[in-house]
């Protein structure tokens, strides 16, 4: 039953914060639309802030990148990143009014809604880093910093987004996703993966399937 209360709460706040942002929201109307008494949130979240922070771990592209991660082990490269932009984007599209909103209150966060922003970011590129970080270490990818590279697939496929919801006609949005992740992730490919060696020069490890 407890469970049960918690989640309903989450989901709750999960809808009024995709209505009304993080600062047009009350823990009373959260509270209300979870048919809970506002004291019993309290007693689960002790801040709005706290529960903003979990609706947002729960709801967020991290989980699902780190149940996913591990299944893309015995995947060639390519493929594995093919996964990830396709799953990211889901969950960008089915998030669509929670990160509209978030973006038009930004600059009107308190500090704490700010760092929690930033630690959830920090913990998604933190994420993919180590998957490139285990793929350096196998030779199959060539020596950058991996942290600069998840920052930079995830904002591709981020930016794209973005355009595509927020500044094309709901007609044509997202007509060609597939050919665009075909070549974004074509890019990051040719620009990340280990060059091979030449004939008679052994590399530094074995190669994982582009």
């Amino acid at each position: 039953m407890t469970r049960n209360t918690r989640d309903r709460i989450l989901e709750a706040g999960l809808t009024l914060f995709s209505k009304k942002g993080f600062l047009g929201s009350t823990t009373r109307e959260i509270a209300k639309k979870a048919g809970v008494a506002e004291l019993t949130l309290f007693r689960h979240f002790s801040s709005k802030e706290r529960l903003f922070e979990e609706t947002i771990k729960r709801h967020s592209f991290l989980p699902a990148l780190k149940g996913l991660l591990p299944e893309l082990k015995d995947l060639a490269y390519r493929e594995a990143l093919t996964q990830i932009a396709i799953r990211y984007l889901e969950r960008l599209s089915a998030r669509s009014e929670l990160i509209k909103i978030m973006h038009s209150e930004i600059h009107s966060y308190p500090t704490k809604v700010k760092e929690i922003k930033q630690k959830f970011l920090g913990e998604m590129v933190g994420a993919l880093a180590s998957y490139f970080r285990g793929l350096q270490e196998r030779g199959t990818l060539r020596d950058f910093d991996p942290v600069i590279a998840a920052r930079a697939f995830l904002g591709m496929f981020f930016s794209y987004f973005t355009f595509e919801e927020f500044m094309t006609d709901k007609k044509q949005r997202f007509a060609q996703k597939d050919a665009v992740v075909r070549e974004f992730v074509g890019f990051f490919v040719s620009g990340t993966v280990a060059q091979e060696p030449e004939p008679g020069v052994s590399g530094k490890g074995k190669s994982q399937s582009l």
